[in-house]
């Protein structure tokens, strides 16, 4: 039995066939004279086929198919039998069914290389760019990897490197430097005072002079001289004298810190001495 949908196909593939037949080109129908003087008892058919063109050829072929087709053609059943079915079933296998089937056969073949042609160059695209990554990674790392090294050695080079002594601060060997120093030290030790009224009363007590002496008031009757800048006797000086300062009236810093801190216990602040004090 032909199967049905064989069946329904079959007149289709028939009338395609046959227009196909008709609208074989001239050239083909006239077949080379050399094909109709092959003696019929020719046995060495590959080596005439060979010395044959390709259009030759290609004649050939198709004239063969479109016959081979017309032959499998009459033997299409009326009826149904096993041996009619065999038949057609066993029609030659290169039956050419036209140039709709061959147009589509190479439409497809176009797509599939084509898509070939795609996938050929999406993978290239993909191993460049793959590279590319790589690439630069390899740069990113090997940059961290120099930053690293490089701040490795500049700590390296810091602890190796002794750290400088802090530099004591310099004060001049002045009026000026002398107060500036002496009123750092009285901020360490919270002893308040002004620099200007600090300066104000060293002025109007010993015009500046570290050495000044007071020979001829009642405390160099007692035997306790006032001395240096701010005028301060012997007793004065030792109990209010600030550790960290030389122990020594005639010193313009010490005696500076030593009689505002008296004056800071005893005013409240030097900045409220305007006299003798």
């Amino acid at each position: 039995m032909i199967p049905e949908h064989l069946r329904n196909e079959l007149p289709g593939y028939l009338q395609e066939l046959k227009a196909n037949i008709k609208a074989v080109p001239g050239q083909l129908r006239q077949a080379p004279a050399q094909l109709r003087e092959v003696p019929a008892h020719l046995r060495d058919v590959p080596a005439f086929a060979r010395s044959l063109t390709r259009d030759q050829r290609h004649s050939a072929a198709v004239i063969s198919g479109a016959a081979a087709a017309a032959v499998a053609l009459t033997l299409v059943p009326t009826t149904s039998s096993a041996q009619e079915n065999t038949t057609v079933a066993e029609a030659p296998a290169s039956v050419v069914l036209g140039e709709g089937a061959g147009g589509r056969l190479k439409s497809l073949q176009e797509q599939q290389e084509a898509a070939d042609t795609r996938a050929a160059e999406a993978a290239a695209k993909a191993a460049a760019e793959a590279e590319k990554a790589e690439k630069q990674a390899a740069a990113e790392a090997k940059a961290k990897k120099e930053r690293e090294a490089q701040a490795a050695a500049d700590r390296s080079k810091r602890a190796e490197k002794p750290a400088a002594a802090e530099q004591p601060k310099q004060y001049p060997n002045t009026l000026d430097g002398w107060i500036s120093e002496a009123m750092d030290i009285m901020d360490e030790h919270d002893i308040p005072g002004s620099y200007d009224r600090i300066k104000w009363n060293i002025m109007r007590e010993s015009s500046g002079d570290p050495n000044a002496i007071n020979d001829w008031d009642i405390n160099a009757r007692n035997g306790v001289p006032s001395i240096g800048l701010l005028q301060v006797i012997k007793p004065t000086f030792d109990a209010y004298h600030v550790e960290g300062t030389p122990r020594d009236q005639y010193d313009p810093v010490a005696n500076i810190v030593a009689a505002c801190n008296y004056a800071a216990d005893r005013y409240g602040s030097i900045d409220n001495v305007w006299s003798a004090y």
